[in-house]
């Protein structure tokens, strides 16, 4: 159990744990076992690093690099000095990723070495920045991170952690094509432990083996590292995903909590032999993040025979909401198009567009009002504004309640493609291909697609006398946003459907694609 008397804040997860479990395996990472006390030792030689590279409180710390051990390193590290440390995604382009340290005004990066180059490249339009550190050394001018780390005293600061202090920052797509940054609180991080916990789902066992699969620039990557430092786990890291790794991985260290987004979980299966494997360890499989057909999960519980929970949220929501626990797994129970019931400690309602609750089967969007809800979108005022109202935070999605209060999510009233977990807003790919001299107009969709749950589909209209191909289109885009986020398919057609205001209808221009399909957000 956490001892939440002793746990205030992600700064006491270490700290505590280093007390209470000294010589226990905290992490494990490519063979390399860390302890408890190393990792808060750790923790406090970079803190002290920080300060003396003139990092006050509140500072931002960037770091962009696959899932390692050092991650979390740098993670205790920044919540020891009262810094916010910010998980790039390492998919953006270069471009995306220069705006990211910007917005913060990152101070320091840690950087891996596959991105030292696209970093060198950029460093010159962000300001802030003026310390580099080379996770994986080996550059001429960056201090290699072990050396530096190493040069400061394992001794923790004397600075307290206030339950508002920021604590993680992750950028999230917006809908007018510019990432916002989530500003996340020890209080909000306490919180989503605290319903974890109560809820079921994150109740996990000293000592366990718990896979950190997915990325550390999302909240799912991070939570799941977290929530198992939390309970004194034994964190398996994992660089990046590799179904075929995950199991070896779950056979060697008998992985016993394990996290995967829908992909995921349908690459696995996918594997040979996958009949074959020990999966005897693996107490439950947790999933979330992106939709996920009934017929997969149905397979996948076939296959790893151990309880599977759905937990439904937002980065804005420090990833709590909802859960659907196990009982509810049953084909019998007739609930595994839901997304489950209200997580302990949250309120939950769907609202007209007038603000007033809708009715049980009626589609409303969906709010909710918790204290894991993000402090505000960083430098953000009326993005912030717009998404929290009388307390209350709008999501986005809508959806509906059932008779037995199980959340149904119906579609997303901001059009959000959700694609290998992956939150992809159609006006940021659309700003990207209107910037190509043959197009008139572009719209994006989601469509079905089988491995990702949905795939980007953009319909285009060319300019008169203009020619160009799906294929020139597609590699224009390569060159302007992230690989996930680039079409998969195009569709020429010659205009788009508007409303009188002149709004694109995309419900239209998904609607025979989804025919036949159940459009679900996990």
């Amino acid at each position: 159990m956490i001892d939440f008397d002793r746990v205030h804040s992600v700064a006491d997860i270490f700290r505590v744990q280093a007390d209470k479990n000294p010589d226990a395996i905290a992490q494990i990472f490519e063979g390399q076992e860390t302890t408890y006390k190393e990792l808060y030792d750790y923790g406090c030689r970079v803190a002290q690093g920080m300060i003396a590279e003139g990092c006050k409180p509140d500072t931002r710390v960037g770091f962009m690099g696959k899932n390692s051990d050092s991650y979390f390193e740098v993670l205790a590290g920044s919540a020891l000095s009262n810094t916010v440390i910010v998980g790039v995604n390492w998919r953006l382009a270069p471009k995306e990723v220069a705006y990211v340290l910007k917005d913060a005004k990152a101070e320091i990066l840690f950087v891996g070495a596959e991105y030292y180059e696209l970093i060198e490249g950029i460093k010159g339009g962000c300001p802030d920045l003026r310390t580099i550190i080379a996770m994986d050394g080996g550059h001429a001018a960056w201090p290699s991170y072990k050396e530096w780390r190493d040069s400061h005293e394992a001794k923790a600061p004397d600075l307290s952690q206030a339950p508002e202090n920021d604590v993680i920052q992750l950028y999230t797509s917006g809908t007018t094509g510019y990432p916002k940054g989530v500003q996340l609180t020890n209080h909000n991080y306490v919180e989503v432990l605290k319903q974890a916990v109560a809820a079921g789902w994150g109740d996990w066992e000293v000592d366990e083996g718990n896979l950190v699969c997915m990325p550390i620039f999302h909240v799912a990557g991070v939570n799941v590292g977290v929530i198992g430092f939390a309970h004194g786990c034994k964190n398996v890291v994992m660089k990046e995903v590799d179904p075929a790794e995950i199991i070896r991985l779950v056979e060697t260290y008998k992985i016993g909590i394990l996290f995967m987004v829908p992909a995921v979980i349908l690459f696995v299966t996918m594997l040979p032999d996958i009949d074959k494997a020990d999966l005897s360890s693996v107490r439950v499989v947790i999933y979330g993040a992106s939709p996920i057909a009934e017929d997969l999960l149905l397979k996948a519980q076939e296959i790893f025979k151990c309880d599977f929970i759905q937990v439904y949220g937002l980065t804005e929501t420090t990833g709590g909401a909802t859960f659907l626990p196990p009982e509810d797994h049953d084909p019998a129970r007739g609930k595994l198009r839901s997304c489950g019931k209200v997580s302990p400690g949250i309120e939950i309602r769907t609202v007209d567009e007038d603000g007033k609750t809708t009715g049980v089967d009626e589609v409303g969007e969906i709010v909710l009002r918790a204290k894991c809800v993000m402090k505000g979108y960083w430098n953000r005022p009326d993005a912030t504004k717009d998404a929290i109202r009388d307390g209350w935070f709008y999501t986005g999605d809508a959806g509906y309640f059932d008779d037995d209060g199980y959340l149904y999510i119906h579609d997303r009233v901001k059009d959000m493609i959700v694609s290998g977990g992956e939150n992809i807003y159609p006006a940021e790919v659309e700003n990207a291909l209107f910037s190509h001299p043959s197009i008139a107009d572009v719209a994006v969709v989601g469509v079905p697609d089988e491995k990702w749950g949905e795939a980007v589909k953009a319909f285009v209209v060319l300019k008169p006398e203009e020619s160009a191909t799906e294929a020139d289109i597609i590699e224009f885009a390569r060159t302007h946003i992230a690989g996930y986020k680039i079409p998969k398919s195009i569709d020429f057609v010659e205009m788009l459907p508007r409303n009188p205001t002149g709004k694109v209808l995309r419900r239209e221009l998904r609607a025979p694609y989804w025919e036949g399909h159940d459009r679900q957000v996990s």
